[in-house]
């Protein structure tokens, strides 16, 4: 039986694991998991909003308002938003993705990133483990798609990348692999909009 607050899951599902602050979540993030849903071949997407990210030196806005937040701007069914880490009672990647594979041990996980985050993929805490658990489904992102081909993850892991054209069949590999797609992308950023609400918080 799964916790309180841990989305439902049929075995042998395709679900992508989209991790972030969302601070705040934003059209471009709609626009991403969208692109991924369809490019990946994936029955759902779950947006996990962290409580916090260790690489980032300023505290995120509280979960509960960053999670409202993204639930009003995603409306697609196939998405659920959540705050699963909380309901783990994990922080970090590894751990959060080692627990769902243990409830959800038939469930396929692709974890889903921009190309931004392959380039610094290898700061991240046991960043090979998350690499051998789940599939790694890149979405590029502007400005870093020549930056991710070249990162230190991409040329560790260079037998294990699959190609753009076989991106649906990503979450039937087995890990490590790896798949990145080119879409249109939009420029907007959390970053670009939290400056501008304190732009406009001293206007006012």
């Amino acid at each position: 039986m799964l916790r309180a607050g841990l989305p439902f899951a049929l075995p042998g599902m395709r679900v992508g694991l989209l991790g972030g602050s969302f601070d705040p979540a934003h059209p471009g993030h709609v626009h991403i998991t969208e692109e991924a849903l369809r490019r990946f071949g994936l029955d759902r997407v779950w947006w996990l909003v962290s409580p916090g990210n260790p690489l980032k030196p300023q505290g995120p806005a509280p979960l509960k308002e960053r999670i409202a937040t993204a639930r009003n701007i995603m409306q697609n069914p196939a998405v659920h938003v959540t705050g699963v880490e909380v309901a783990l009672g994990t922080r970090m990647t590894a751990d959060t993705i080692a627990g769902l594979q243990r409830l959800y041990p038939r469930v396929r996980f692709v974890w889903l990133m921009g190309a931004d985050n392959l380039v610094q993929f290898d700061r991240w805490d046991r960043w090979s483990e998350i690499a051998g658990r789940v599939p790694l489904g890149i979405v590029a992102r502007p400005g870093w798609r020549m930056p991710a081909r070249f990162s230190r993850t991409a040329r560790i892991l260079w037998r294990n990348r699959i190609p753009e054209g076989k991106a649906m069949q990503l979450a039937d590999h087995a890990p490590p692999a790896w798949c990145m797609i080119n879409v249109p992308m939009s420029k907007q950023s959390s970053t670009a909009i939290r400056a501008l609400q304190r732009k406009v918080a001293k206007k006012d």
